[in-house]
């Protein structure tokens, strides 16, 4: 019996109950997990009593109306969510190599819509047969085991890991419409910005945001003191702007995001012999298990020629010690 047993725990471990287990501790319920898994709760839970066999300790606390995890069953789960998750993005990337090309990014929402977005409708014209899916979140991704192929993000250099690629950095500058110009009053010195409504985001007094802040470029101008005839604060950059183009304020705006209005004339910077330097950039992380496939090299290259034109754009000179190359 006892060899028999040292046999059975020596064997290596069935997949069907390796899932059965970690769909049973995410969700702590049998129900749930025999739903998610299309399989009954009596074979779930002869998956996981197999399981538990196999490796010769229990994985969970079953109460009446409840499940726990053992601390055994909290160190294989440890061990297996990742193992699945980089199981699981390999498939995928299987499945889409043997059919359509295609690029999956994430990036920041206002910086999806205000510079990538605008831009992609030529790269599409060029590469007709290649997908570009877009996650529009600020959530950290580990790309070592997502199925995103490269991150476009948003920090400083010493935020950002070592493969990081800089794109631009940026500068802070107050940009308005020319139609809250033309029949509203002067606007030529700091002082006469009392007279308008300015516009930021609701975060951007947080100490860790503060370069964002009007208060922050006020104080830079010797006029800390002001006050506007009205604040309007937005969540996003793009409601930022989208205000200010409608004309109901001034907005201090991010130079790269807001480069294309400026070049059409939707925007024009008011005082912009009085730019501020802020201590972000905008970066491009490339996936390890990506980067050799030719269409995520090709979406690169074609991410690093836009961004050089927006260097070119707002007079940006990269710091030679944070980045690999020059244009």
């Amino acid at each position: 019996m006892q060899h028999s047993q040292t046999h059975l725990r020596s064997r290596p471990i069935a997949v069907g109950q390796l899932r059965a287990f970690e769909a049973v501790a995410r969700h702590l319920n049998f129900r749930a997990a025999s739903e998610e898994m299309a399989l009954t709760q009596s074979a779930v839970s002869r998956q996981i009593q197999a399981l538990e066999d196999d490796v010769g300790v229990g994985l969970f606390h079953r109460h009446t109306r409840a499940v726990e995890l053992t601390s055994a069953g909290a160190v294989l789960l440890r061990a297996l969510t990742p193992a699945l998750e980089r199981i699981d993005s390999a498939v995928r990337q299987l499945r889409q190599s043997t059919g359509r090309k295609s690029v999956a990014l994430t990036t920041f929402a206002s910086f999806a819509s205000m510079w990538l977005i605008p831009r992609l409708e030529a790269f599409q014209r060029d590469n007709p047969d290649m997908d570009i899916r877009i996650d529009a979140s600020d959530a950290p991704v580990d790309l070592d085991i997502s199925d995103l192929d490269l991150a476009l993000r948003y920090g400083p250099a010493a935020s950002m890991p070592s493969h990081a690629q800089r794109l631009f950095g940026e500068q802070m500058t107050p940009v308005a419409s020319p139609w809250l110009l033309k029949d509203g009053p002067t606007l030529k010195t700091p002082q006469d910005l009392a007279q308008f409504a300015l516009i930021e985001a609701g975060d951007a007094r947080d100490r860790h945001l503060d370069w964002l802040s009007w208060r922050r470029w006020l104080d830079q101008q010797d006029v800390p003191k002001l006050q506007p005839r009205r604040w309007m604060y937005f969540n996003y950059a793009h409601q930022m702007v989208q205000a200010a183009l409608s004309g109901q304020g001034l907005v201090l705006a991010r130079l790269p995001m807001i480069a294309e209005s400026l070049a059409t004339g939707d925007l024009v910077e008011v005082l912009p012999h009085l730019r501020l330097d802020s201590p972000m950039a905008y970066w491009l992380i490339v996936g390890p298990r990506s980067a050799e496939r030719a269409e995520v090299q090709a979406f690169c290259q074609w991410l690093q020629e836009q961004a050089s034109q927006t260097r070119q754009a707002i007079g940006d000179v990269p710091d030679p010690d944070t980045v690999d190359s020059m244009d």
